[in-house]
């Protein structure tokens, strides 16, 4: 499909740079089959039903930012995938002055060997000495906030906080899988006393998901592979709720595109671990999920084009349009949808 079938103006002041607070007041716009609702995060227990099952994705995002040196030149770092115990895969600012072997100071003692290449421009970072990579990470890097709040203000210790998810417990991730900001104890309980279950998988967030397509067709965009895990346990438990008539809702598009890897085409979901390159636009089947808690995603994005894959193109640009005149706040601390087709 054409790119630009998936793009839309969105006004400056609607990209939130802070989260709500409490985190469940966020706003709430519901799309129920051809039904639109505007309500907030805390009235979700009453848009579910009985029976159905929230997907959280309980990864942790690793201080992943990185500002260093080689010689004299200064090279940015942003980690992005894991490939061994201490080697990294990451983007690189100032990347012409980077070459395969050169070291890179980090300071307070952390310091990378650049390794190969890759295609999209990254390279692999391996890191020197015993402790575990994620120790020297919190000597020496920061929380890697989205570019497009990053370039409005500078990261700060509220940020460690707001930008983990109360499920954060497998570290791993440089982003966070946001939809899942909205959750709070209290709403949790509220959604446990209406019979709405929930259960948590794995997968680590990697920085290319705020890379643009820059194809000008879905047909020639590439993935960046993220690694994630579903065990035994897990798929039993959502199979065993459709099997009873209840519904999946994934919690964020990170939940469903690992639940969408696991799932075969008998609609049945299966443990799984390792990478997944997913790639959902318009035209495919979803065979594991029901339904989808998301936020405001970016114009010619990915993530755009999987909910239009969920609700229809037409349906999400309507969506959009009412959320942008309605007055919603848009991306990573901004509100959320509830979708269900």
């Amino acid at each position: 499909m054409n790119v630009d079938l998936f793009d839309f103006e969105l006004p400056n002041d609607r990209i939130a740079l802070r989260p709500a607070a409490p985190r469940d007041s966020a706003r709430l716009l519901v799309l129920d089959g051809a039904e639109t609702r505007d309500l907030h995060v805390s009235d979700l227990p009453g848009q579910l039903r009985a029976g159905d099952c929230l997907v959280f994705n309980d990864t942790r995002v690793i201080p992943a930012q990185l500002e260093g040196i080689r010689g004299e030149a200064k090279i940015g770092a942003t980690l992005h995938k894991r490939e061994g115990t201490r080697r990294w895969r990451a983007f690189i600012r100032n990347a012409k002055r980077l070459r395969d072997g050169d070291v890179v100071d980090f300071g307070a003692g952390v310091l990378a060997t650049a390794g190969d290449r890759a295609e999209d421009g990254s390279f692999a970072l391996d890191f020197h000495g015993d402790e575990p990579v994620e120790l020297l990470l919190e000597r020496c890097g920061r929380m890697p906030l989205p570019p497009y709040i990053a370039s409005k203000r500078p990261t700060d210790a509220r940020d460690a906080d707001d930008y983990q998810t109360m499920f954060a417990s497998e570290p791993g991730a440089v982003a966070a899988p946001t939809a899942a900001l909205h959750f709070t104890p209290e709403l949790l309980a509220a959604l446990d006393a209406a019979g709405v279950g929930h259960t948590t998988l794995t997968l680590h967030v990697g920085a290319g998901t705020f890379l643009p397509v820059k194809a000008e067709d879905t047909e020639d965009h590439k993935m960046h592979a993220e690694w994630g895990r579903i065990d035994q346990a897990t798929a039993d438990r959502l199979n065993a709720v459709r099997a009873a008539g209840g519904r999946v809702i994934a919690v964020g598009t990170t939940s469903l595109r690992l639940i969408e890897s696991a799932a075969g085409d008998d609609n049945v979901i299966r443990p799984f671990e390792g990478d997944t390159a997913i790639f959902i636009t318009p035209g495919t089947r979803f065979k594991g999920v029901d339904g989808l808690v998301t936020n405001f995603h970016l114009p010619r994005s990915t993530l755009f084009m999987l909910v239009s894959a969920m609700m229809g193109l037409e349906r999400m640009q309507g969506a959009y349009a009412h959320a942008i005149a309605n007055g919603y706040r848009f991306y990573s601390y901004g509100d959320a949808s509830l979708l269900l087709p």
